[in-house]
Parts: structure tokens; C-alpha cells; sequence
């Protein structure tokens, strides 16, 4: 950690400025945490009025200390707190916490006063958490500079988990959730206004711990994505997870009427991506935000993720078997001699298929349990467990089957959870080591998670970016302009023409080789052709593409165009229509989207999204993920689509947008048309939008 964190997470003294001597005012409460919670440096409370607070000796100031204190909380109200900052800062304290409110959070002139803070602190090389910030803390070593009632509510310990939020009360849900249940917390920021040290660097300092091995995240806004991107390439380095809870959706980023692709995309899809691309997992609630801890801290290799549930209840098995359909997670097909294995420990009127049914019989059998999961860890192709006891009472060895369990656990290394209603038989489970929930939604949802979160990201956290070209023109792009843009950079086009005349547009037909062609009015103030009948398809003769041109023409120079021109084209049937768009998120920058085209594209919304640059690789595991997917192997009388043609338009379309992220707003792609298997796309139509 750099010398900023180290004040603030092992700081060998703290000044309290603002002290109260009453623990429940928010200068009396870090002071009581900092006593109560085994912090062994100094502790100097700064108030005028009192001679002692907490049994420390008071400081009228923080400069009569006569000694420089490693970090300060800031304690006093918010037309008080520069004054003791620029102080702070003059003095060479390293860190400061600044609890007061009445800055960024407010408007314009609280953000003008937030500015000065920082500089202030800068200016001597302090660096500050907040403003409008509950604190940092550290279990471990005692330096709790937080308000938060929470810790006297619910004891603190150390272990290996780090809440960092940018809220105080999203950092204190989870920390009581996690203590609840037995869990250990090291570290617990809340950042406030995130002015200076945000979330996203709190982050990469506490990846950087190796006891570290789960570290949630709470975020409203994404300050600062490269650093939380290094933090969660630490963690990844050494095994440890990232869980971010983003809440809201961000605030779409203003698209001309031109782009169907960010209206459709929008900002939140850019962080979905962004953190997908670094193994961080998006948790949509507080329950998934915390789920699958259990499972973080085991750190068994869940392989491909195929699950064997198993029950002494059928029903318990089926909705389980539901449940994971419903959550993408497959479960496994049991080996012919798994099957025979089972066959001979369970009773006739009992399954050997996945979901297993055990029966009431396991209430009177004590080794049928253990003898199943022998059998169960010895097939290769079950790499998950989920248990669900749905009752247990008088005449069930809870107690063994927890063991059993352990046992299990110990030999196979296998990931294991049990589901139980009863909290009896969830704590004998837990008691072992055994991730114990009260629903099967919650164990398959922890067991889903856990293996998709270890499949995530990583591939294309460190790929070099290309330089920046500069584009010397502004706006949209003509329909002529934009596909020979994206032709140059390897997106397949349609063969076509501009033309400014009805000879011109006969003369293009002739060119092109006589075949049906497309005619369309083309100018880049008029974008949504369709909509004032510039299109006109499967022209097949020299009169009628003339007249058509013509009528384009006119129409254009009634709209205001002085220069009209139209674009005469090959027509293109396609087995299925595609669309590919480009929005430039301003912090992580292109991100491309795949989907099903045609004019039914925003009614749909059938899509994925990747942030670029990425692999075709990448785009072909994307598109495996739409809902027309099996449009790829064949359907019905269908052949199979170009998929890997599919993905390299996309990867190519990913590399222009990159090429000129500085320029570009937006790409619009629609239809690109897919062939069979081995013949191609073509893009028929696209609009560019440059900043």
C-alpha cells in the first residue's frame, strides 16, 4: 500500500478533530472505536472546550499536538472543515477523513467548494476520503475512523473480506449480513463524494493485502475504471474475487436521432462489459451481492460447472432442476457407472439420475448418504453439489450428515452447498464448513454465480490499445461515406454507387452487373430514409432504376439538400438479418453491439454487447448468448449461419471504433445481412456518427 493507505488502514496515530467526549456524536464515535476496537497508537481528539476526551488528553488544535499525526478525522461542520484541512495539509498529515456534508452532493457551488478542499489537501500532499464520507476502517489493526452505528450493533472481526462502497449504509448492510453469518470483515470504506481517493482506488489498496480473498464493491458512479481494473487484476492474480453492486442505471449518454445503437444500448450495457471484461461480477441485489461469499473463500475449482442435485425429497430435486435451468447452470449427466454405483445403494423406488432422489429411506440407512457422495466425487463429470434437506427431525443424524459432508469436501475439493429451511440443520452444515442456505433459489443461485464468476474476464484486461486517429469532420455521415469508411476497415459492404443524376444511377446499374439493384436517397441530413420514401428495392430494369433516382433526387431537394445524391446497390438476400452498432461510452470507451436486425431491432432488443478491443473468440461466445442462437447451427429448413464471418464484421467494426474513439460517437449497422455457413455477411445499410 502507498503511504496514503497505510495512514489510513495502519496509521500509528489519529487525530479526532471535532472530539466529543459523548461516543454516540460523530466526533465522539471514531474516538470510542479507536479504544474499543484494540487500536494501539495515538490517539489526540482536537477540541478547545475540553481538557480530556475518552480518557486522552485534548489539543486545543491540531497544530498543538507537537507531533504529526498520521491520518485525521474531520469532524466539525462544512464551513469549518477547509480551514482545517489547508491546517492539516501544511502540517504533512498523509490522510484525512472529512465527514462533513454540504459539498459535491449539493450542486455547483458545493462542488466548487469541494474543488478548493481538495487542492488544499493536494497542495501539502494529503490526500482525502469523502467529503460526505461515514470512513475507512481497518479490523485488523484497530484504525476504525467511522461513524456508522453499525459496529456497535454488530461486533466486529477480522478476516478476509473488504466492503468498499461509495454509501455508508451499502457498506454496513453487507459488513451485518456477512458478520451474521460468521463471516470475518478486515476492511469497510465508505467513501462519501468520492473527491479525491475514491472507491475504485480504496479497491486496488485493499486488493493488494494478500489475506484479502472476496472484496465487494458498491458503486453509484464508475470514477475511475483503470484502477478498478488493477484491483481486480490483483485480485484475479492470487485467487481473490471482485463482486461490484452498481445501482441505476447511468444516465444515457445524449445520442442524435441518427443512432439506434445507444438509445438501444445505453451506458449501463458499457459497464455490464467493462466489468465482465475484468472477472468482476455484477451483482443486481444486496442477497447475490454476498451470496456466493462462502463459496469465494473455499475456492474450489467449480470446472465447468455441471451440478448433481440430490435430495430425500423428489420435489426438492425437480424445483432445483428448474431453478438451474433458469440459471444457466447445467447439470451433469451421470456416468453409466455412476449410475450403477447408485443403483445399488439406493432403493428401487429411488432416481440414480440427476436430480438424485434418495428417499425417505435415507431417514432409516445412516451409510447411504456418504456412500452416495463417494460414488458422486469419483464421476469426472459432476463438478458441483447441491444438497437439499428439506425436513429433518427425530431419526436423522444431522449432525453425520454434516460430516459426511466435510468428509466429502476434504477428499474431493468438489464445491458443496446444502439447502435447508431449518436453521438447526443449516448451522450443524455451517459448523463444518458446508455453505448453508434457506432456499434451493439461493444455493443454485450461489453455485450458478461462483461458476459463471470463474469463467469471467481477464482475456482482454491488458491488450494495447492502438493510437488514437483524429477524423477532421463532425456529424453524420452519409450512407455512401459511412460504408466505404467501414469497407476500409474491413467490414464487408455492399457493392454499390453514388450518383448525382438519373443517367448517373443507370450508368451505376450497368456497372453492377445488370442484376437487381437498390435505390436510395443519400444524404446525411436524412438519416431514416424509409420514412420519407427514399427507398425503393429490386429495381431489375434501366427505366425504372432512372425514374427512381430521379424521384429520390427530387424528394432530397425538397427536404432542403442543395447537393442531392442517391446510392444505387447491389440488392442482397441474406439467410437472416443482423445488426452491429458502436456507442462511445466516455470513461471505457467503444462498445459494440451484436443483434438480430431489421426494422424490428428496437422492438426485440435481442442483443449483446462487448466492450472492444476483443477476439473473434470473444464475439462468436457472445453471439452463442442471443436468443436466436440456434440460428447458428441450422433451424428447421435454415442452413447454418456464418457465424465466424459474423464475428470477424463485429471484430472489425470493434477495431474502428477503437482506431477513432476520440471522433467517433456513433455506428449504426442495419441490416448486416448473414449468409450460410462459409459465404459471409454483408453490410446493405450503416450511418457514422462522428463527436
Amino acid at each position: 500500500m502507498t503511504p496514503h493507505f497505510e495512514a489510513l488502514f495502519r496509521p500509528r496515530s489519529v487525530a479526532v478533530i471535532g472530539a466529543s467526549d459523548n461516543p454516540n456524536k460523530v466526533g465522539g464515535r471514531p474516538i470510542h472505536y479507536l479504544n474499543r476496537f484494540g487500536f494501539a497508537g495515538q490517539v489526540y481528539p482536537v477540541n478547545p472546550g475540553r481538557a480530556e476526551i475518552q480518557g486522552h488528553r485534548a489539543y486545543a488544535s491540531v497544530g498543538e499536538i507537537g507531533a504529526v499525526p498520521d491520518a485525521v478525522v474531520i469532524a466539525v461542520a462544512g464551513d469549518a472543515t477547509l480551514a482545517q484541512v489547508r491546517q492539516c495539509s501544511e502540517l504533512g498529515v498523509k490522510a484525512a477523513v472529512v465527514m462533513a456534508s454540504g459539498f459535491g452532493e449539493i450542486g455547483e457551488a458545493g462542488r466548487q467548494r469541494q474543488a478548493a478542499l481538495v487542492a488544499a489537501a493536494n497542495a501539502g500532499g494529503m490526500r482525502l476520503v469523502g467529503p460526505n464520507a461515514q470512513g475507512t476502517a481497518n479490523f485488523a489493526s484497530g484504525a476504525v475512523l467511522n461513524f456508522s452505528t453499525m459496529f456497535m450493533e454488530v461486533a466486529p472481526a477480522d478476516g478476509p473480506i473488504a466492503i468498499i462502497s461509495q454509501s455508508g449504509a451499502a457498506s454496513v448492510m453487507p459488513y451485518a449480513l456477512l458478520r451474521q453469518a460468521g463471516f470475518g470483515v478486515r476492511y469497510l470504506v465508505a467513501t462519501g463524494n468520492d473527491a479525491d481517493l475514491d472507491a475504485c482506488a480504496m479497491a486496488e489498496a485493499v486488493a493488494a493485502d494478500p489475506a484479502i480473498r472476496v472484496i465487494l464493491v458498491y458503486l453509484e458512479t464508475l470514477s475511475d475504471p483503470g484502477r478498478l481494473a488493477a484491483a481486480a487484476a490483483v485480485a484475479r492474480a492470487r485467487g481473490a474475487h471482485v463482486v461490484a453492486l452498481k445501482s441505476g442505471s447511468s444516465r444515457r449518454g445524449a445520442v442524435a436521432a441518427a443512432s439506434h445503437t445507444g438509445a438501444l444500448v445505453g451506458n449501463d450495457a458499457a459497464i455490464d462489459a467493462f466489468l465482465a471484461r475484468h472477472g468482476i461480477w455484477r451483482a443486481r441485489d444486496m442477497n447475490e451481492f454476498i451470496r456466493a461469499t462462502p463459496l469465494y473463500l473455499q475456492g474450489h475449482d467449480p470446472a465447468a460447472g455441471r451440478t448433481v442435485v440430490m435430495s430425500h425429497s423428489g420435489a426438492v430435486g425437480v424445483m432445483a432442476a428448474d431453478l438451474a435451468e433458469r440459471a444457466a447452470l447445467p447439470l451433469a449427466e451421470l456416468a453409466p457407472a455412476t449410475r450403477q454405483g447408485l443403483a445399488a445403494i439406493l432403493p428401487e423406488f429411488g432416481s440414480v439420475n440427476n436430480p438424485l432422489d434418495m428417499t425417505a429411506a435415507l431417514l432409516g440407512k445412516g451409510d447411504m448418504f456418504p456412500r452416495v457422495l463417494d460414488v458422486l466425487g469419483s464421476d469426472p463429470e459432476a463438478d458441483m453439489v447441491m444438497i437439499g434437506i428439506p425436513v429433518a427431525g427425530p431419526g436423522y443424524d444431522v449432525p453425520a450428515l454434516a460430516r459426511d459432508a466435510a468428509a466429502f469436501l476434504a477428499r474431493h475439493a468438489k464445491p458443496l452447498v446444502v439447502s435447508a429451511p431449518q436453521q438447526d440443520v443449516r448451522a450443524a452444515f455451517a459448523a463444518r464448513g458446508i455453505p448453508a442456505f434457506i432456499t434451493e433459489a439461493d444455493a443454485i443461485g450461489a453455485l450458478g454465480q461462483y461458476a459463471a464468476h470463474r469463467q469471467l474476464g481477464g482475456a482482454g484486461a491488458a491488450r494495447a490499445l492502438p493510437a488514437a486517429r483524429a477524423w477532421a469532420g463532425r456529424g453524420l455521415l452519409d450512407e455512401h461515406a459511412s460504408l466505404a469508411l467501414l469497407a476500409e476497415h474491413g467490414v464487408p459492404v455492399v457493392a454499390h454507387r453514388q450518383c448525382a443524376s438519373g443517367a448517373e444511377a443507370v450508368a451505376a446499374f450497368a456497372a453492377l452487373g445488370g442484376g437487381a439493384v437498390a435505390v436510395k436517397g443519400c444524404a446525411a441530413g436524412v438519416p431514416h430514409k424509409s420514412e420519407h420514401g427514399l427507398v425503393r428495392l429490386r429495381l431489375a430494369d434501366a427505366a425504372g432504376v432512372r425514374a427512381a433516382a430521379q424521384d429520390c433526387l427530387d424528394k432530397l431537394a425538397g427536404l432542403g439538400e442543395a447537393a442531392p445524391r442517391v446510392v444505387v446497390a447491389r440488392m442482397v438476400k441474406g439467410t437472416h438479418e443482423f445488426a452491429l452498432g458502436v456507442t462511445v461510452d466516455p470513461a471505457l470507451g467503444p462498445l459494440v453491439m451484436i443483434g438480430e436486425g431489421g426494422t424490428l431491432l428496437e422492438l426485440r432488443q435481442d442483443i449483446v454487447t462487448l466492450l472492444a478491443p476483443f477476439s473473434a473468440d470473444e464475439a462468436r461466445a457472445a453471439c452463442r448468448r442471443l436468443r436466436v442462437a440456434p440460428l447458428f447451427g441450422g433451424y428447421r429448413d435454415m442452413p447454418a449461419l456464418d457465424l465466424d464471418a459474423l464475428a470477424a464484421a463485429a471484430v472489425a467494426l470493434g477495431d474502428f471504433a477503437l482506431a477513432y474513439r476520440a471522433s467517433l460517437k456513433a455506428v449504426d449497422i442495419n441490416p448486416l445481412m448473414v449468409m450460410p455457413a462459409g459465404q459471409g455477411v454483408v453490410a446493405v445499410d450503416a450511418v457514422v456518427e462522428m463527436r
